[in-house]
């Protein structure tokens, strides 16, 4: 296809994008309008979590769609109802609600632990989040997010989130007062710079908050489904949420969210929570699809091995090139650089030749790489060789 930058015009401008048009996605590879191949370990800011037109996702897409579409979440549809018991099964939690986005996931998970607030705790609300996290784009969530700047952006803020600092348990318990009803945070910040929560802040956490009487809250939106080589990144702490959230991978690329909880969490009354596409047959059968992929035996043990293997060739990478060091866990790892190139780095990538590499960086010092589950190890060897000259430069 022919592609000038004045066929975007229509679109409401968000971002700076390139001029290039994706037109097929096979696997770790995308190609654009022009022919040209690109290496992707963006994967949609993870969400194709089998990569790109994977067969099991590809199949039930299109079995699902000559059945039933969308009849109204007024009523039971089949995938969703199988969903739901698969997700259930797999988890600690005992109820499921269906939605489209991360955002939407997390605003209904502060929507809960406010009823449940209402309801049990004399009306307390105030949600304890953290400095560098990330929860949405809704008006609620940036409130609830730590990204620098959001503070402002859209002022008035939603208020109610106070801000605590990532593995320090006191700054969590300097903020705990008589309004608190929650602690809310990602087991790995991801647009802070992939940031993990330690293993003993988490167990401290869990242990503070059950102290406490409050209900803990893990946006597993970026982590769940397998990113980091447990089905969900909290069970690597042994511990058991309250209320969890999950987007972008269980829908491999659909958009399609969930919101878990505990039944004794579960206050919901008629009207308090809904949407017109939560829960649709056709998003929830992707979800199957996926699920009995990621818990297929063998899958995430290969996720973790992979994971693995990534970080080592980071490391390497670092070493050699004097760098800072990588982190993270599982397939969701970021290397630090030696200054804040990470933008240029991201362009001089995607205009390599004759295939191009596709990164991102969420802060300027960093790369952050979220291939497909998937991945090869020589698809990962690829994206280091390609790396590497530009970091050399």
């Amino acid at each position: 296809m022919d592609f000038s930058p004045a066929d975007a015009q229509p679109l409401m401008w968000i971002t700076a994008r390139p001029d290039l048009v994706f037109v097929e996605g096979r696997g770790s590879w995308l190609t654009d309008h022009r022919g040209k191949r690109y290496l992707d370990f963006v994967q949609g800011w993870a969400v194709n979590c089998l990569g790109h037109g994977h067969p099991a996702i590809v199949d039930a897409l299109a079995a699902q769609a000559g059945k039933l579409i969308n009849p109204s979440p007024a009523f039971y549809n089949e995938p969703s109802l199988k969903l739901a018991r698969g997700l259930t099964e797999h988890s600690g939690f005992d109820r499921v609600f269906f939605a489209s986005t991360g955002a939407e996931a997390n605003e209904g998970a502060i929507k809960l632990a406010r009823k449940w607030g209402k309801v049990h705790k004399g009306g307390a609300f105030e949600i304890i989040t953290f400095t560098g996290s990330f929860h949405g784009r809704t008006l609620a969530t940036m409130s609830a997010s730590g990204k620098p700047g959001w503070d402002t952006l859209f002022a008035p803020q939603v208020p109610g989130f106070p801000k605590a600092t990532l593995n320090d348990l006191a700054s969590v318990e300097a903020l705990i007062g008589p309004n608190t009803v929650a602690v809310m945070l990602e087991p790995v910040q991801g647009e802070g710079g992939v940031v993990p929560a330690t293993t003993e802040f988490l167990q401290a956490l869990r242990h503070l908050t059950t102290e406490r009487g409050l209900l803990l809250i893990v946006d597993e939106v970026q982590t769940g489904m397998g990113r980091t080589g447990a089905l969900f990144a909290h069970q690597h702490a042994g511990i058991e949420p309250d209320i969890m959230t999950l987007g972008k991978g269980i829908g491999g690329g659909v958009p399609l969210s969930a919101l878990l909880a505990k039944e004794a969490v579960c206050c919901f009354e008629a009207g308090d929570q809904g949407g017109t596409y939560n829960g649709n047959p056709l998003m929830a059968a992707v979800g199957v699809a996926v699920l009995d992929t990621l818990t297929a035996p063998g899958f995430l043990a290969e996720v973790a091995a992979l994971g693995d293997y990534l970080g080592v060739k980071l490391r390497e990478l670092s070493d050699e090139l004097g760098l800072n060091g990588e982190r993270g866990q599982g397939l969701l790892r970021a290397l630090l650089l030696a200054d804040e190139r990470g933008p240029a780095v991201v362009e001089a990538a995607r205009n390599l030749a004759p295939e191009g590499l596709l990164l991102n960086a969420p802060r300027p010092h960093l790369l952050r790489f979220m291939p497909a589950l998937n991945v090869t190890r020589e698809e990962i060897d690829r994206m280091i060789g390609m790396l590497r000259p530009l970091l050399a430069k």
